[in-house]
């Protein structure tokens, strides 16, 4: 432990040989990404920050609201891609039923006498129940970690956003697993098949002979032909839907959203041990990795802020200590057009804990002072109203 120690705006704390300021109680002062931000555009515009004077102007008041509607975005296009998902799983399993069921009439037409229609339903019943079987035993027990097959994309965002009490789920419910989507295509494909098979075995017990099998396979297909032809005008209603709503939001088609901020009732990402929290605007999943994503409204610059860099920078710690798994990158995006990936690299994160570090010294030590000689920087400070050290 080092020795420099204070006592200054109410905050009392040690530095500790990994740098983190802590409390007599051994708890790391807090820092906010948003914190980070202010900090980095101007020391002294974040300690006025946490004096109480918020910011005001016109621009802050545009920039809630358009966060808003930028939530609202996301969320009805996740809602729609949700269903379509279903949709389309749904319609290919009915398909697969109408091709089997085809199969069997032809089948059962012109198979010679060695079988008889209750002889083969007592064997697919006896299929059926052996699958079930085995379908429940594989969504039971953890076969996949027994194998070393790893998790699934999905399935690791249902688990990351399930075992997060600090993230509230917007779109599934909490304690939602993943259902038929997220199980598994192996889980799904037994207890399919076994809904198939108990199907045949079913038509098959009630014919007196093989023409009346075929009939009755016949008449199932067709039954399932009307539905799934309903299920397919379903599913090209939430493609239309879901791709005029990927223009309005500029999405690309690989891009999974995991998670949406709405300023409300979303909690925080932490990590105790350094002190930071935060929570990012959203949350992708591109190729396997989740990324965060910070929206910026306003006027688009050239290249990306510093101070918006370093939040974004804060949110890339938080979503690795979430997940566990490293980000190689972020999104800074203005407006729908102008992205920037951000990378995660030791050199960004050293810079990162640095920031942390500093802001934890001043909140002890105290001495903001500002950064820059810019009376451009100060004009358009939200917190000029409140600051003895402006240049304009």
């Amino acid at each position: 432990m080092t020795e420099n120690t204070g006592l200054i705006g109410g905050l009392s704390a040690t530095q500790s040989e990994d740098g983190v300021w802590r409390n007599s109680q051994g708890v790391a002062l807090p820092v906010s990404a948003s914190d980070l931000e202010r900090h980095e555009y101007c020391p002294l515009s974040w300690s006025l920050s946490r004096e109480g004077n918020s910011g005001q102007g016109e621009a802050i008041a545009a920039g809630i609201k358009r966060h808003a509607e930028i939530h609202s975005q996301m969320k009805d296009f996740k809602d729609v891609q949700t269903q379509m998902r279903r949709s389309v799983t749904i319609w290919t399993w009915w398909f697969s039923v109408i091709i089997a069921l085809s199969i069997d009439a032809v089948a059962f037409n012109y198979i010679d006498d060695v079988i008889t229609p209750i002889y083969m339903a007592r064997y697919l019943a006896l299929w059926s129940v052996t699958t079930l079987i085995v379908g429940l035993i594989a969504i039971s027990v953890p076969w996949r970690s027994w194998i070393g097959i790893n998790e699934t994309v999905p399935r690791q965002k249902t688990k990351f956003l399930e075992e997060r009490d600090d993230l509230n789920q917007f779109w599934e419910p909490k304690g939602f697993i993943g259902g038929w989507f997220e199980a598994g295509r192996v889980e799904a494909s037994l207890l399919f098949g076994s809904i198939v098979l108990g199907l045949h075995a079913i038509a098959l017990a009630a014919a007196d002979n093989r023409e009346q099998a075929t009939f009755i396979l016949f008449i199932t297909a067709m039954t399932w032909t009307l539905a799934a032809s309903w299920q397919l005008q379903r599913v090209l209603l939430s493609d239309s839907e879901l791709q005029s709503m990927k223009k309005d939001i500029d999405l690309e088609e690989d891009v999974e959203i995991a998670y949406s901020d709405n300023d409300v009732d979303s909690n925080l990402l932490s990590d105790e041990k350094l002190g930071l929290r935060g929570r990012p605007d959203q949350i992708v999943i591109v190729d396997g990795q989740f990324s965060p994503v910070e929206q910026k409204t306003g006027k688009v610059p050239k290249n990306p802020h510093s101070s918006h860099r370093m939040q974004l920078l804060a949110y890339l710690h938080l979503v690795e200590k979430s997940t566990n798994k490293s980000s190689p990158y972020g999104v800074l995006r203005y407006g729908s057009e102008n992205l920037h990936q951000i990378p995660w690299t030791d050199s960004a994160k050293s810079e990162l804990y640095d920031a942390v570090f500093e802001i934890q010294r001043l909140m002890v030590e105290g001495g903001a002072a500002r950064n820059h000689e810019r009376p451009g920087k100060c004009r358009n400070c939200s917190r000029r109203y409140a600051c003895n050290d402006s240049l304009v």
